[in-house]
């Protein structure tokens, strides 16, 4: 049996994984406040999933849903160039 090869190398040559661009962690950094919201809010509701939610429980998830709803509309605001808010 003869094995079977290409015999022309590829078209594209396959490009060494070189990470993210720079302009990918300038949009991943501007996009921290939110993703770190939004851990929060996934860990209040974590605490809360094999248990019955305290008072306690219900605040914390309370106060990460409206860290994220800040981080998201300052996140739209500075991706708009709102400055004061809605107009």
């Amino acid at each position: 049996m003869k094995p079977i090869v290409a015999r022309q190398s590829a078209v594209t040559p396959a490009e060494p994984d070189s990470g993210p661009s720079a302009a990918e962690l300038d949009a991943i950094e501007s996009e921290l406040p939110l993703i770190l919201a939004e851990v929060d809010l996934l860990d209040a509701q974590i605490i809360t999933l094999d248990r019955v939610p305290t008072d306690l429980d219900a605040r914390r998830v309370r106060r990460a849903r409206r860290r994220v709803l800040a981080a998201r509309r300052a996140l739209a605001d500075r991706t708009t160039g709102m400055v004061g808010g809605a107009a």
